[in-house]
């Protein structure tokens, strides 16, 4: 081991035990970007930036679960991510189908698939859905996976099964829309009877929501991280945690 390794690793140490348990985050979301620009940079193809990127899941759930973390979100692919070319789009699909598969039999993590299911392959949509089903008695940490997701399709989504429960129970449209409320909204969101998100880690050094959790993320505090997702360290990420620690939180106050 180099003094480089020795000295990160002490660093690592002091920042973990320097973060008070009583200030960790309840719903960490993640925006996992920067996957095609890692492969870029160090030479490799797209695929392989898409596969760096869902290796690196399992170390950041372990992350939050010793942090004390209760609900992960993660955003693995937008709706707009959709539209790419084929020849990228198949193998990503792939890639994130076995990395659900993998998390699923760990048997550890609670996994929620989050997003516009029916956008995505009969066969990749069901795979989600029997990860879900499996892990779905497991106590540990809740993990949404956003796949197909995008902000606006989900705020369109919950209006929409909100008006269709209604429509069921032949309530008048005037009643229906006296009974628009915030929380009949929240009722009918992806993540309904979840917290939502303390604290929004986005990596690559993007600096903008994109449309992840847009009705969730109002209060939420984030962070930007220069880094590639693939190159993401558990030192970025207590990072995060001081400073999320750091900060006053108002909720609009």
């Amino acid at each position: 081991m180099g003094l480089n390794d020795l000295l990160y690793g002490a660093y690592e140490r002091r920042l973990a035990r320097r973060l008070p348990p009583e200030a960790a985050p309840r719903h960490v979301g993640v925006m996992l970007d920067g996957n095609r620009r890692w492969a870029r940079a160090n030479g490799f193809e797209t695929v392989d930036g898409h596969q760096a990127g869902a290796d690196k899941i399992k170390d950041l759930l372990q992350w939050c679960e010793d942090a004390g973390v209760e609900v992960v979100t993660l955003w693995l692919l937008s709706t707009d991510n959709l539209s790419r070319d084929k020849s990228e789009i198949v193998p990503l699909l792939k890639i994130i189908e076995n990395a659900v598969s993998d998390l699923a039999a760990e048997g550890r993590w609670r996994l929620h698939p989050i997003g516009a299911l029916d956008l995505l392959p009969a066969e990749i949509a069901q795979s989600l859905k029997s990860s879900a089903e499996a892990t779905r008695d497991i106590a540990g940490l809740h993990v949404n996976v956003a796949v197909g997701y995008g902000g606006r399709r989900e705020i369109a989504d919950a209006v929409r099964s909100m008006l269709l429960e209604h429509s069921a129970l032949g309530t008048p449209i005037e009643l229906v829309a006296e009974a628009v409320s915030v929380e009949e909204i929240e009722a009918h969101l992806y993540t309904r009877g979840q917290p939502d998100p303390d604290l929004v880690i986005r990596t690559s050094g993007e600096q903008r929501l994109g449309g992840f959790l847009l009705w969730q993320s109002a209060k939420s505090e984030f962070y930007f991280c220069e880094a590639y997702w693939p190159d993401f360290r558990h030192v970025d990420f207590l990072r995060a945690l001081r400073s999320y620690a750091e900060r006053q939180r108002r909720f609009g106050r």
